[in-house]
C-alpha cells in the first residue's frame, strides 16, 4: 500500500512539474514555421497554410488578407488569412485562469 501511494505521489509531482512546459510548446507544435519580419514582429505560418502575426511586444496583431509583409532578410511575403484569434489562444495557452 505504501509503495502504491509513493508511486502515485511521484507521478502526480512529475505531471504538475511538466504541465507548464506543454503550454509553452503549443505554438511551435501548431505552426509550420516562424518568420522574423523587418519591423521586429513575427509571422507564423500554420500547418494549413494560413498565417498570423505577433507584434514585437508579444501580442497577436491584425493581419490583412493579401497584405505584403517584408521579412528581416528583405524577401516579401503576401499574407494568407488572418488567424489573430487562433494565435492569441496559442500565445495565452496555460496563462489564463
Amino acid at each position: 500500500m505504501k509503495a502504491t501511494l509513493f508511486t502515485l505521489t511521484i507521478a502526480l509531482a512529475a505531471a504538475t512539474a511538466t504541465a507548464p512546459a506543454f503550454a509553452r510548446d503549443a505554438l511551435p507544435q501548431a505552426t509550420q514555421q516562424a518568420l522574423a519580419l523587418k519591423d521586429g514582429s513575427t509571422l507564423y505560418v500554420f500547418k494549413d497554410g494560413k498565417m498570423a502575426r505577433e507584434d514585437r511586444y508579444g501580442r497577436a496583431a491584425y493581419l490583412k488578407q493579401g497584405e505584403v509583409l517584408e521579412l528581416a532578410d528583405g524577401r516579401k511575403v503576401p499574407a494568407v488569412g488572418n488567424e489573430v484569434a487562433r494565435l492569441d489562444g496559442l500565445l495565452n495557452d496555460g496563462h489564463r485562469n
